[in-house]
C-alpha cells in the first residue's frame, strides 16, 4: 500500500496518517484573572514560511484581509504583518496581484546563459544539471539536459560547474551547451567499484567514470567498493582522477547492497563513543512520580522481524463507547537535551530500515533495550488515555507519565489470526483481541465519515535467505491488524497536537499541504480523458480524491488512476507552523508515537513533559527557538532515509532479476519521458527503463497532459499505466538499474501467468 509522499513509517504503525480529532481534555481550573489575560493575548504572527505556504496553496490572488482571517490576527498586528509581507516581496517569494493583493511568486525563466551544476546523467547517459544557487522557496529547480562534450574532452562529472547557453524546451526543462568549464564543486567523495585503474560509480545517475592514477589505489583490489577523493583534473587524462581513501567491502557480498546505500546517501551509521557510553549507563526508571500501569494488559503489535517495540495498546468498552490507552516508550527520560545522545539523534533524524539491517537513531542499549517495551519487563512510558463514543468521535483525552509492563509481544499475523478464529494469543485473557478490534472499528468508521486519501498501491518486501541473498520479492501484506495499530497511533498523534495547542506550548506538527495548482491542473486534464473530474481547488477535500478512486474501481485504468493521484500529492513535512494535514482531513496533527526512531516525536514528548509538568527531560527554551531549523532538518533526514530505503530495494531487485535476463514479464508503464519509458514488473515491482532507441523507428513526442508517448508515423501510443510485455535485457546490481525492451512495441491484450517471466 502506498503512503502519502514523504510520510515515514516502520512497516505500518502511523504511516497512513489519519484519525478523528475532536475535543481535547478539559483544561484544569485557573484563576479567572489569568484566564482573561491569556484570552486577551493576540495569536503569534505567522512565520515567513507559513505565509509562503499559504500563498502557494491559494488558488489565485490573496488579499491582506484573507491573510488576517486565516491566521486569526488581531487589528493591532496589522503593521507587523505589512512589514512581513513587504519582506516577502523584497525576497521574491511573493508578487503583487491586482491593486492590493498578493500571490506566490512564479519563478521567472532562466536567462540565455547561466552557471549550472551537473547533478547526474539521464538514462541516455547525457549529463543533467540545475541552476546554481537555486532557492528552495522558488519551487523545484528546472532540469537542464546538457549536450555531450566535444570529442576528446572528458565528460561532465557530477558536481562540476559550467557556464552554459540555455534553450527552453518546455515547463521546467531546458537544453544546455557548455560555454566554459568552471571546475570546482566536485563531489567531496566518490563511491564506486574499483577496477584496474578506474572507479565505476554505484549511482546509476553518475555515468562518468573516474581514473585512479598510479600509486593512488592503496591496497584496493578489483571488485571492491571504495570511497575516493577527487584529485585536480589533468587536461591529458580522459577521465577525472581520484584517490582511494577507504575500502568498504566486495561488491556482490550480502552486506554490500545496504552498505552502498548507507554511504551513497550519507546515512550516519557509527555512533560516537560518548553517545554509546551514555546509552550503556542507562537503567530502569523509578516509580516515584509516575502512574502505575503495570496491572493493565498492554500489548505490543509489530512485524515479525521487529526488534524495537516502542508502542503498546489496550482497549475496553465503557458505556456505549470505548476507552483506549496508547503507551509509548519514555525516550525523553534517557535522551536529555544537549547530551551526546541528543546531538547524534538530531543528526540522524530517524532510523533507516533496510532488508538486512536497521541503522537506528539511538544506540542498541536504548533502541533494543531500555526504550523497547519488552514483554513482562518494567518500562517507563508516556501514555495517552482516550475516550470515544460508539461512532468513533473522541470525547476527551488525558496524558500522563507512567510505568508499564507489556503483557505480550505480538505480531500482526498473530493478532489477525486470533481475530479471524475468535481465539486469543497465548497469555491473554479471552476477549482481549475482540475489544481491540471493537475500538478499531469505531475509529475506522469516524475516519470513513471524514474522508481521507487512501491509495491502494502495493509495497514490496524483499526476502533474504540465511546467507543474505535475495530469495524472493513479494507484496507486503495489508491486514486489518496493521490498520488497527495505525488508527490507534493516529488518534494518539492527534491528541498530542491538540494538547500542546491547549497548553500554548511549542509543537512540531506533521503537515501535509494540498496539491499545487500546477499538479492539480495536470491531474484534471488526465482525469477528464477518463470521464472523471475534481471540484475547484478552493473546494477540494481528501474525500474528493477518494470519490475518484471509487469511480475508477474495477476499471482497467484503476491502478493508473491511483498512481497518478499519488504523483499529484504534496510531500508531508515537519513544521512548527500548522497548516493541517490535507491527506487525512485533519486540522492538527503531530507525531508522538515513535520517539525511538523519529526525532520529531522526541521533541513532542519533551514539549508535553514541559507543558504538563511531568518531570525531567522537558523541552528547553533553546530547543524551542530552533524548531524552524530542526523541522527543516528532520524533514530532509526523513526524505534521505526514504530515498536510501528505495535505493536498497531497487538494488536487491536488480540482483534478483539478474538471474532472469532474457525472460519476458507482464509489466505496466510506470513513467513516460522524452528519452523513453519506465516499466514496472507486476509480479515483484522490479522497475527499469525502455530506451527510446529500442522502440519502433518513429518520431516520438511526449504529451505531458496525457502522460503518453506518441509515434507520428506508426500511430503507436504508450500511456502511463498501460499493460505491456517487457523482456529484461540488462540488470546491474551495482547500480540497481534495469533495461527492458517491449515485445514488438505493442501492448499485451490479456493477462498471463504472473510468477517468473518466460523466455523471449
Amino acid at each position: 500500500m502506498a503512503r502519502l509522499p514523504g510520510s515515514a513509517s516502520r512497516r505500518g504503525k502511523d504511516g497512513r496518517e489519519g484519525a478523528p480529532a475532536r475535543n481535547a481534555a478539559p483544561a484544569p481550573e485557573r484563576p479567572a484573572r489569568r484566564a482573561r489575560a491569556r484570552a486577551a493575548e493576540p495569536p503569534p504572527l505567522p512565520s515567513k514560511e507559513a505565509l509562503r505556504r499559504f500563498l502557494a496553496a491559494a488558488p489565485g490572488r490573496v488579499g491582506r484581509a484573507e491573510i488576517i482571517r486565516h491566521f486569526g490576527l488581531a487589528p493591532g498586528q496589522r503593521p507587523a504583518l505589512r512589514r512581513l509581507l513587504a519582506e516577502l516581496k523584497a525576497e521574491g517569494a511573493a508578487a503583487p496581484a491586482g491593486r492590493r493583493g498578493l500571490s506566490a511568486a512564479v519563478p521567472a525563466r532562466l536567462p540565455e546563459t547561466a552557471v549550472v551544476e551537473v547533478t547526474g546523467t539521464d538514462p541516455d547517459g547525457d549529463p543533467i544539471a540545475r541552476p546554481l544557487g537555486w532557492k528552495a522557496e522558488r519551487g523545484r529547480p528546472p532540469v537542464i539536459h546538457m549536450h555531450p562534450e566535444a570529442k576528446g574532452q572528458p565528460a561532465l562529472a557530477p558536481g562540476e560547474r559550467v557556464l552554459a547557453r540555455l534553450r527552453r524546451l518546455g515547463a521546467g526543462k531546458y537544453e544546455g551547451r557548455t560555454l566554459k568549464r568552471l571546475g570546482g564543486a566536485a563531489p567531496a567523495r566518490v563511491l564506486g567499484v574499483y577496477e584496474e585503474g578506474r572507479i565505476i560509480p554505484t549511482d546509476r545517475r553518475h555515468k562518468a567514470e573516474w581514473a585512479v592514477p598510479p600509486g593512488q589505489a592503496g591496497e584496493a583490489k578489483p571488485g571492491e567498493i571504495v570511497l575516493a577523493e577527487p584529485l585536480p583534473a589533468h587536461r591529458h587524462l580522459g577521465l577525472r582522477p581520484a584517490r582511494i581513501v577507504e575500502r568498504l567491502g566486495v561488491m556482490g557480498e550480502p552486506r554490500s547492497v545496504s552498505l552502498v546505500c548507507i554511504h551513497a546517501h550519507g546515512i550516519p551509521d557509527i555512533f560516537p563513543a560518548e553517545a554509546v557510553r551514555e546509552a550503556e549507563r542507562a537503567r530502569g526508571v523509578a516509580a516515584r512520580g509516575r502512574e502505575d500501569l503495570t496491572a493493565i494488559p498492554l500489548v505490543t503489535i509489530d512485524g515479525e522481524d521487529a526488534r524495537d517495540f516502542d508502542d503498546a495498546v489496550w482497549a475496553e468498552p465503557e458505556g456505549e463507547g470505548w476507552r483506549v490507552i496508547v503507551a509509548i516508550a519514555d525516550v525523553a527520560h534517557y535522551v536529555r537535551p544537549g547530551s551526546a545522545l541528543d546531538r547524534e539523534a538530531w543528526a540522524r533524524g530517524n532510523s533507516v530500515y533496510f532488508p538486512d539491517r536497521v541503522v537506528p537513531m539511538l544506540p542498541e542499549a536504548l533502541s533494543n533495550g531500555w526504550c523497547s517495551l519488552r514483554p513482562r519487563e518494567r518500562r517507563g512510558c508516556l501514555f495517552v488515555e482516550m475516550w470515544f463514543d460508539r461512532s468513533g468521535t473522541k470525547l476527551r483525552h488525558r496524558f500522563g507519565r507512567g510505568v508499564m509492563r507489556s503483557a505480550a509481544r505480538l505480531t500482526y499475523e498473530q493478532v489477525q489470526a486470533a481475530a479471524d478464529a475468535g481465539t486469543e494469543p497465548e497469555g491473554l485473557a479471552q476477549g482481549h483481541t475482540a475489544r481491540l478490534y471493537g475500538a478499531f472499528r469505531a475509529l475506522l468508521a469516524a475516519r470513513e465519515r471524514r474522508g481521507t486519501l487512501d491509495l491502494e498501491l502495493p509495497e514490496r518486501r524483499v526476502l533474504l535467505d540465511a546467507r543474505g541473498h535475495v530469495a524472493g520479492v513479494v507484496p507486503r501484506a495489508r491486514l486489518d491488524s496493521h490498520r488497527l495499530i495505525e488508527e490507534f497511533m493516529i488518534a494518539a498523534n492527534v491528541c498530542a497536537a491538540e494538547e500542546l495547542e491547549r497548553l500554548g506550548a511549542p509543537c512540531m506538527y506533521r503537515i501535509h499541504d494540498r496539491p499545487s495548482d500546477e499538479k492539480l491542473e495536470s491531474l484534471r486534464q488526465f482525469l477528464s480523458g477518463l470521464g472523471l473530474s475534481l471540484p475547484p481547488a478552493d473546494r477540494l477535500r481528501p474525500r474528493d480524491f477518494a470519490g475518484v478512486l471509487d469511480q475508477a474501481r474495477g476499471r482497467p485504468e484503476e491502478r493508473l488512476v491511483h498512481e497518478t493521484v499519488l504523483r499529484s500529492q504534496s510531500q508531508a513535512a515537519y513544521s512548527p507552523d500548522n497548516i493541517g494535514h490535507f491527506g487525512l482531513g485533519l486540522p492538527r496533527y503531530a507525531h508522538f508515537t515513535s520517539p525511538i526512531r523519529r526525532y520529531a516525536d522526541l521533541l513532542v514528548h519533551r514539549a508535553l513533559i514541559r507543558g504538563l509538568k511531568l518531570g525531567a527531560g522537558a523541552l528547553e527554551e533553546t530547543e524551542a527557538a530552533r524548531f524552524p531549523d530542526t523541522a527543516e532538518h528532520v524533514t530532509q533526514t526523513e526524505r534521505r532515509a526514504a530515498a536510501a530505503e528505495r535505493d536498497a530495494v531497487d538494488r536487491y531487485l536488480a540482483a534478483y532479476m539478474a538471474q532472469h535476463v532474457g525472460e519476458v514479464f507482464e509489466a505496466r508503464i510506470s513513467g513516460v519521458t522524452r528519452f523513453g519509458l519506465f516499466v514496472t514488473v507486476e509480479a515483484n515491482g522490479a522497475s527499469g527503463i525502455v530506451p527510446l532507441g529500442s522502440l519502433p523507428d518513429d518520431r516520438w513526442t511526449e504529451d505531458q497532459a496525457t502522460h503518453s508517448l506518441a509515434g507520428q508515423r506508426t500511430g503507436l501510443r504508450f500511456r502511463l499505466g498501460q499493460a505491456v510485455e517487457a523482456r529484461l535485457v540488462e540488470a546491474t546490481p551495482r547500480t540497481g538499474g534495469m533495461v527492458f525492451h517491449l515485445m514488438q512495441g505493442v501492448a499485451r491484450r490479456g493477462p498471463r501467468g504472473a510468477g517468473r517471466g518466460r523466455r523471449g
